[in-house]
């Protein structure tokens, strides 16, 4: 089987790879030439654990292949999926720009039946918008070429995608087509082979099925720190209300962890889609307004509790943060909550160290936009970014800090020599935003120890 995956962002990248791992034919197209030509090279675009020798080991086997030219592998592929972005726009929508352009093309050179998927998350009737556009093409071009659409959202985790695509615990397919699902049938089957888990269903219940899926999953984030922030009032333990109300089968133990709030690609994007959605029909999605709302406040938590002790002016003041990615495992710092602490503190007066294991580079790369953002201003409302140095590791962050800030748990993190941080730091003071250490062996290096909850 012959498929086309148009986009090479996370998605794209991810599921063409794996799908040539299981011996599919995979051409991933890109409009981006310097991406398609690192590609082809070997040089991957993003961190993810596996993904750059897979890559590798599917190019040398001639199963993965790169090009920007669609209309060159378009009529040679029996299905072709589309990956490519859906950005917020200002509103909170999804800007589905990329998406419709994408089936325009295809209509334009489509010459022979294809199935097309929409793999990007879009919200639900993007599909029958798809259709429509594809047919108009064909009815503008005078000819009758049969085709079919299907909705198969994707749920992988970044950090763990190649095992979430390799290994899935289910795989949702929307459409209304009996051919397309024999196709898509065939297609997941050898990923499937031990218990073949593919939900057919129709295809605007799978587009709600995903942001459903990731809305869900972040409500028990916000959920969790609403529930830590009281527990700090009341004196209660997070760490032990996680474990008895995780051990209920009826709620388990998964996203039960109070922490600085959700981040990255995809649960802020989904859940402001998903409430922009409702708007749209003229309905109040309340419960998901409240869990972006706990989750803007929470991003601000471990800044809070500085201000708590050296009050709103920090002039003078040295802070390291340990993590800049919205998760471990990820270089990806899309609407990560470190940058949200940095900003405050900066606005504070402090100065900010930081390191990330693999996010150093996004990093730059946001600040700089983040300066270009601003340069408008006035400059009594301008953040100096100037104040942030960049670390080769963790010891280096924490050279004369009056903080350590943890945001992102990394397993380079987890047990650092507390001994030669203790004598670098001016001041031993470590605010745990994922709660993974203990209060009590830092407290008899005499550290003070706060963490969420």
């Amino acid at each position: 089987m012959k498929i086309v995956i148009i986009g090479t962002g996370y998605v794209g990248l991810v599921s063409g790879t794996c799908f040539a791992e299981m011996g599919v034919n995979v051409t991933c197209v890109d409009v981006n030439s310097t991406k398609i030509e690192n590609l082809k090279k070997g040089i991957i675009p993003i961190y993810e654990p596996g993904l750059e020798d897979m890559v590798l080991r599917n190019q040398k086997a001639d199963r993965l292949h790169f090009t920007t030219r669609l209309e060159e592998v378009l009529n040679e592929a029996d299905v072709i999926f589309t990956a490519v972005g859906t950005p917020p726009n200002e509103d909170g929508s999804a800007d589905l720009k990329y998406v419709l352009e994408v089936a325009k093309e295809i209509g334009r050179k489509m010459n022979s039946y294809k199935l097309v998927v929409t793999k990007s998350t879009v919200p639900v009737g993007t599909a029958y918008k798809v259709k429509n556009i594809i047919q108009d093409e064909l009815n503008n071009r005078g000819v009758s070429i049969p085709f079919d659409v299907a909705s198969n959202p994707e749920f992988l985790k970044e950090g763990d995608a190649i095992n979430d695509f390799m290994s899935p615990d289910r795989v949702v397919v929307g459409t209304d087509s009996e051919k397309a699902k024999e196709l898509l049938t065939k297609l997941y089957r050898p990923f499937l082979l031990n218990n073949f888990r593919v939900i057919f269903m129709d295809i605007p219940s799978a587009e709600m099925t995903k942001y459903a899926a990731n809305s869900m999953l972040a409500t028990r984030i916000s959920f969790m720190n609403d529930i830590a922030n009281l527990c700090e009032l009341v004196g209660a333990d997070v760490n032990m209300v996680r474990k008895g109300i995780g051990t209920d089968a009826r709620i388990g133990s998964k996203f039960l962890y109070a922490g600085t709030g959700y981040g990255g690609s995809c649960f802020p994007k989904d859940v402001q889609a998903l409430i922009q959605t409702a708007k749209e029909n003229g309905y109040k999605l309340r419960v998901l307004q409240a869990v972006e709302d706990v989750n803007n406040l929470q991003k601000g938590i471990l800044f809070n509790k500085l201000e708590k002790r050296w009050g709103k002016n920090m002039t003078g003041k040295t802070v390291a943060i340990w993590g800049l990615a919205f998760k471990p495992n990820t270089d990806d710092v899309r609407e990560a909550p470190a940058f949200v602490i940095i900003k405050k503190l900066l606005k504070a007066g402090a100065k900010v160290r930081c390191f990330d294991p693999a996010s150093i580079e996004a990093a730059k790369n946001q600040i700089a936009f983040y300066i270009e953002q601003q340069k408008d201003l006035p400059e009594t409302e301008k953040v100096d970014y100037s104040k942030i140095y960049f670390a080769n590791d963790v010891y280096d962050t924490a050279l004369d800090t009056d903080a350590i800030l943890l945001v992102t748990e990394w397993k380079e993190f987890r047990m650092p020599s507390w001994k030669v941080i203790v004598k670098s730091m001016k001041n031993p003071l470590v605010l745990d935003g994922r709660n993974i250490y203990d209060k009590r062996e830092l407290s008899e290096l005499g550290i003070e120890y706060e963490g969420i909850g």
